[in-house]
């Protein structure tokens, strides 16, 4: 049984890096359709507490973990030899900024790096972790090995999380998923491992375009998000509501979308990612 035949029959193992809340959301999606999942994680600590059944994200509750590890489809481990297990490989790290404010990637180095010492054959490799355009091309490919021919021997693709903690609205089922492949065989079998847990997936010509479809995502909040905030101030000082301003401009049917002021920036992604576009125009 090749690998696509493998993720149809719902046969391979699904390996998930980093158990955060990205990483275990997927976690509980593939255990719900059937998929058994081996999970990785650097803190001893998350690692015993799922293999526990218990959850240490708020907004995540225990109980499907602990249903996972009672019917044999889950286990996490801090293991990283054991890599080569998993048919499907989802990076899930942090993508943080260093003190200069520039793009800091050294766990999807070092993920990459233990990737290429364990891989095998056969597997699928997806990073989810937000970045700018070219870094799966440009970092994540050439730390994998040379005696592996990309597209035959294994397969790389590029898919970004659009994960928004604590949201009751969206769930990662009805998340549609952004797709890009190195190669079409890459995005052929990528769209056919989240089209098992996604209600729509939507293949981009390259991984780079994938890429910048979430830079843009999160750019275009952090721009309205700092828009709608000076306006308000703006309006204190002129003396008008600015609510009754947005009211008012979301009656146009095309062309606008509300953006309310609150407190600024805030989680992870939204005061992070710009800075990944930024850098990369220099």
């Amino acid at each position: 049984m090749n690998l696509k035949e493998k993720i149809i029959e719902k046969q391979a193992l699904i390996g998930i890096i980093g158990l955060g809340y990205v990483g275990l959301p997927l976690v509980l999606r593939f255990g719900e359709v059937g998929f058994k999942i081996l999970g990785f994680d650097l803190d001893f600590k998350k690692v015993d507490m799922l293999n526990r059944g218990e959850s240490y994200i708020k907004h995540i509750p225990g109980a499907g973990i602990a249903n996972l590890r009672e019917s044999s489809k889950f286990e996490a481990t801090a293991d990283m030899r054991r890599l080569s297990e998993p048919d499907a490989l989802l990076i899930c790290v942090p993508t943080p900024l260093d003190v200069n404010r520039e793009p800091d990637l050294k766990y999807v180095v070092q993920t990459s790096e233990l990737i290429a010492a364990a891989m095998r054959p056969g597997q699928l490799i997806s990073l989810e972790s937000t970045t700018y355009p070219g870094t799966t091309d440009e970092i994540v490919l050439p730390l994998l090995p040379k005696n592996q021919q990309l597209g035959e021997d294994y397969y790389l693709v590029y898919s970004p999380e659009r994960e928004d903690p604590g949201n009751l609205h969206f769930e990662v089922r009805t998340i549609p998923k952004v797709v890009g492949g190195m190669t079409p065989a890459c995005l052929d079998h990528g769209v056919a491992l989240y089209s098992q847990i996604i209600d729509k997936v939507v293949p981009v010509s390259s991984t780079r375009a994938a890429e910048l479809s979430k830079i843009l995502e999160n750019t275009y909040r952090a721009v309205n998000i700092a828009l709608v905030n000076e306006l308000k101030m703006l309006c204190l000082r002129m003396g008008i509501d600015i609510f009754e301003v947005i009211e008012a401009s979301k009656t146009k049917p095309f062309g606008f979308q509300a953006f309310y002021p609150g407190p600024g920036l805030g989680g992870h992604c939204i005061p992070i990612d710009p800075f990944y576009l930024t850098w990369k125009t220099l």
